[in-house]
């Protein structure tokens, strides 16, 4: 198949995504509740928002080091470029400090994760009809369902791919969850592992360090995060689990 590709279409999708984003946030919040105050959501929305922005340019600046020294006096590239896996891991790094400051303990991702998933997936498409002028596109492929936007050279269409991806991740993290919070950690930890996969096919960012971009570095920053998140969730678990059978013996057994 073959795409002429459109760049100039790929910014108005990625503001229908931040539309929509925040249209389904509302309805999804007034339908479930929420579990902390609206100063504490306002505090945590600023935090994310804060903290994708901040990571998202950041990762950018890390793909190409050395590119990024030579544009450091260049706005036009330092605030241009953006990377999905940044301003996911720093919404996330933005919304723990913001918590922290004001105390709030418990976990407040869920209602994020149908929003996110939906921005991204509009913006994928962006992504996908820009074609290779994006430096998204997949490496060439001669895979039947290979496609050939405005280059003429059939490539892995990693956009449709993930958007794919994304779509059935959502059917599965909007079922009701038992514990607050694990939405939002089974969202990341997927898209994560995702990404440190899919992206050895797509040429760009090129290779950092052992044959892996700084993209997927990231990804294996936040994967190890998650590591010890659900590490410490389980070792919590079994302590409470043993207290609880240290009460169940009290009871049932005979007191002098």
């Amino acid at each position: 198949m073959t795409w002429t590709g459109n760049p100039s279409v790929h910014f108005a999708f990625e503001v229908a995504g931040y539309i929509a984003a925040a249209v389904l946030y509302t309805i999804v919040r007034q339908r479930r509740g929420d579990a902390v105050t609206d100063h504490a959501r306002a505090v945590v929305l600023a935090g994310a928002a804060l903290g994708a922005t901040v990571g998202t340019r950041l990762l950018f600046w890390l793909c190409d080091p050395a590119l990024t020294l030579r544009n450091i006096g260049n706005p036009a590239y330092l605030l241009g470029g953006k990377t999905v896996v940044g301003g996911l891991l720093g919404g996330l790094i933005g919304v723990e400090i913001a918590k922290r400051i004001i105390g709030v303990r418990r976990s407040t991702g869920d209602l994020f994760v149908l929003p996110i998933i939906t921005a991204m997936c509009l913006g994928r498409i962006g992504c996908f009809l820009a074609g290779p002028m994006d430096h998204t596109a997949g490496d060439p492929t001669t895979l039947p369902w290979g496609m050939a936007i405005a280059d003429g050279i059939s490539r892995h269409p990693v956009a449709l791919y993930e958007i794919v991806f994304l779509l059935v991740l959502a059917t599965f993290v909007a079922r009701p969850r038992a514990r607050e919070g694990d939405s939002f950690r089974i969202f990341m930890t997927s898209y994560l592992a995702f990404r440190l996969a899919v992206d050895f096919i797509k040429p760009e960012p090129k290779p950092l360090l052992f044959g892996m971009s700084a993209i997927q570095w990231a990804c294996v920053a936040g994967l190890l995060y998650y590591a010890l998140v659900f590490s410490n969730d389980q070792r919590h678990a079994s302590v409470s689990l043993l207290r609880r059978r240290r009460v169940d013996l009290h009871d049932v057994l005979p007191q002098d």
